[in-house]
């Protein structure tokens, strides 16, 4: 599967990643506080250009346990400003997995929830999977409160679900079905 590129929202363009989006990539993937929830810890240049040469890769779904990993650009800025996956499962359950990180200086806006529900589109309507899951620390308010107002439903709360970062960390899993996208579309 291989979207039409590129995909407009309302605001944002998505598209693959070129090999000039290393200075926007960088911009949030090198700040603590993007990265406080994610495994990750703050990229270096080096990093982020690793990173970057693995998402030129990332523009189509081939088969299960593949990322499709688009940049939002935001034309009214003229940068990318975030970036958002969609993980393809399993072919046979028809199962999907989306995220999103988002430059700091963006966010509230409502860009990600512009990209996040193009995601659950392309995953629900494109692929005809049949459940998208997402996952966040409940710590991360910001992160929940989207998949809330996507729609999906907090399916589990784990607790003290794996060490993170040092620490016991929990979980929360949010999960939307076929049915359920097409009722709120």
């Amino acid at each position: 599967m291989r979207p039409d590129y590129p995909l407009k929202t309302d605001r944002l363009v998505l598209r693959p990643f070129e090999e000039h989006d290393l200075d926007d990539l960088h911009a949030y993937r090198s700040d603590p506080e993007v990265c406080r929830y994610l495994y990750g810890e703050p990229a270096t240049l080096e990093d982020s250009a690793d990173r970057l040469t693995k998402c030129l890769t990332m523009s189509e779904l081939t088969e299960e346990g593949q990322w499709l990993v688009l940049a939002a650009y935001w034309p009214e800025a003229g940068r990318v400003v975030g970036d958002v996956v969609l993980k393809w499962i399993s072919e046979k359950d028809r199962q999907g997995e989306i995220g999103y990180v988002f430059n700091p200086e963006f966010q509230g806006r409502g860009l990600a929830r512009e990209a996040a529900a193009e995601m659950l589109r392309i995953g629900f309507e494109d692929m005809g999977l049949h459940r998208i899951v997402a996952q966040c620390d409940p710590r991360n308010e910001p992160s929940w409160g989207l998949m809330e107002r996507l729609g999906m439903r907090r399916e589990a709360h784990f607790r003290q679900n794996e060490v993170f970062k040092g620490e016991w960390g929990d979980l929360y899993i949010y999960a939307m079905l076929d049915e359920e996208y097409a009722r709120a579309s």
